[in-house]
Formats: C-alpha cells, structure tokens, sequence
C-alpha cells in the first residue's frame, strides 16, 4: 500500500519546515495534564503528539464517510453490479463449511 505523505508522518525535520499554518485551542488543565503524560509517553514533543492524533482522526472521518458522489454512467455500473447474482466460488464454499475457530 502506497504511504499517504501528509504532514503528520513526514519526517519530524522535514515537517518542521513545511508547516506555515497555526491553530489554537483551549483546554482544561486536567486535559492539558492528560495530553502532556501522552506525549511524554510517546516520547513526542505536545505539538507533535497533538498534530499526529489529530491528523489520524480526521484521515479516519474522511475514510469512514459513507456518502459518496458520483456520476451517473459511474451510478448505473454500481447498480447493475448488485444486481448480478452473487457467484459461489469453492474456497468460499469451503471457507463458510468449516466451524469457526472458536467454535474447535
């Protein structure tokens, strides 16, 4: 799988350079306190920890959507797919005979 080059997983030098934009937030000092421990823990600089989780949550949000645009000739190829009967291939078949792992 290709690697995804967002800021987040550069190399910390070279992110260093690249980042231009700012962003604030406010915090409770339990929360501040809860983010520093992690940070230390991960052996990241606060700054770093906080863009590194941020940057994974909102990759994971925008992969999770479940909306999707798009066009119509795109639209009707996915309906006529599920439309088709499914085809049972014999690894499937024998996949689905045999008891599960927990059930041996």
């Amino acid at each position: 799988m290709a690697q995804n080059r967002t800021a987040a997983n550069l190399p910390r030098k070279r992110a260093s350079l690249v980042r231009s934009g700012r962003l604030g937030l406010r915090t409770t000092p339990e929360e501040a306190a809860l983010i520093q421990r992690a940070a230390e823990v991960t052996r990241k600089s606060i700054t770093e920890f906080v863009l590194t989780s941020v940057c994974e949550k909102a990759e994971q949000t925008l992969l999770d959507q479940r909306f999707f645009m798009v066009g119509e000739e795109t639209w009707l190829a996915f309906q006529e797919a599920l439309e088709k009967p499914a085809k049972a291939s014999k690894g499937l078949r024998e996949l689905l005979t045999k008891p599960a792992v927990w059930e041996r």
